[in-house]
């Protein structure tokens, strides 16, 4: 990735914010002219610094829920096991983002939750359930700082 000036993390900043945001606000908002963002915020794609854009999807009824991160620890560490673990995982919509890590845990997951009790449904129904875990380790979310 290259090294970004100070224009250039504006930029991100305000993508991350809003990566709905036009070129002709996100200018104003970094100090270019349109033309000369445009040109950045492709070269920034181009570059690799920005991979894309997404949606944030709303929780359950159009509410945001609770974000928990989850660190999995697996039995074994084998192609296969990692394989069926992350086969299994994107079958799961609760479970937004996963990771696999270097450190003690293999994997990091985000997911959202209703609540505890919706929580601990996942917890049985889903996570206790994935291939070859050995251990969980959950932690929720107090607040969301970017």
């Amino acid at each position: 990735m290259p090294t970004l000036d100070n224009t250039d993390r504006k930029i991100v900043r305000a993508l991350r914010r809003d990566g709905r945001i036009t070129n002709v606000a996100l200018a104003a908002e970094v100090g270019l002219s349109a033309s000369a963002c445009l040109r950045r915020v492709q070269m920034l794609e181009e570059g690799g610094t920005i991979r894309g854009y997404t949606a944030i999807i709303a929780g359950p009824e159009g509410r945001d829920g609770h974000v928990v991160i989850v660190r999995i620890s697996l039995e074994r560490q084998t192609e296969d096991v990692l394989r069926r673990f992350e086969a299994e995982v994107l079958k799961h919509p609760e479970i937004r983002e996963c990771y696999l890590m270097t450190g003690e845990e293999d994997y990091l997951l985000r997911l959202e939750a209703a609540g505890a009790g919706d929580y601990e449904r996942i917890h049985k129904e889903v996570l206790s359930r994935l291939p070859g875990v050995q251990r969980i380790n959950s932690s929720f979310a107090i607040r969301s700082v970017l």
